[in-house]
């Protein structure tokens, strides 16, 4: 399953397996991967490259945040506790993602399912939040609105009829290991 990687990913898949990392992240599912046939599908490895596009823009997004509010701090203007604590999050939040993104590129099914779930939840959550009346100031509003559409961007393509194909739920007992 690994010819098709860089060696730092392979490196590092290595070294996640070997914590069992996978195990503790995906519970009795952990070790489940879909079929390799599927893995190298054309279509697969086009909606693992949007959904890495999509996650470098939130990371992109994630990180600008943090820096407008350290130029507008260092302007000598009040950036509410709240601005930091959400830029922060929504940049831990795109990492943990990406992590996810890069166990199910690997075929993990677990991984699938925890980053579908995520895109789903995420920006709801992201747009009630930005809808309370001056807990953020705009920009960081419009913030959480690029973020939660390119979160739905990730969802719409782990929810396409390929990729829900691609990764079948596991039948009960199933341990498919690599």
């Amino acid at each position: 399953m690994t010819q098709h990687l860089p060696a730092l990913s392979v490196r590092a898949d290595r070294a996640w397996t070997r914590l069992r990392l996978d195990r503790l992240a995906g519970g009795r599912q952990g070790s489940y991967v879909i079929r390799e046939d599927m893995l190298a599908h054309a279509d697969t490895v086009r909606s693992f490259r949007w959904i890495r596009w999509l996650l470098i823009a939130e990371t992109v997004v994630g990180l600008t945040a943090i820096v407008v509010a350290a130029v507008l701090t260092r302007a000598g203007q009040d950036v509410p506790w709240a601005v930091w604590f959400r830029a922060t999050v929504v940049l831990l939040i795109t990492l943990t993602l990406s992590v996810f993104a890069w166990r199910a590129q690997l075929g993990y099914y677990w991984a699938y399912q925890r980053l579908r779930l995520f895109s789903r939840i995420f920006p709801i959550v992201t747009l009630v939040v930005a809808a309370i009346p001056g807990l953020y100031p705009f920009w960081m509003v419009i913030e959480q609105i690029v973020f939660s559409v390119l979160m739905v961007g990730v969802g719409d393509v782990l929810t396409s009829d390929h990729m829900r194909t691609t990764f079948p739920k596991p039948t009960r007992g199933a341990t498919r290991d690599r």
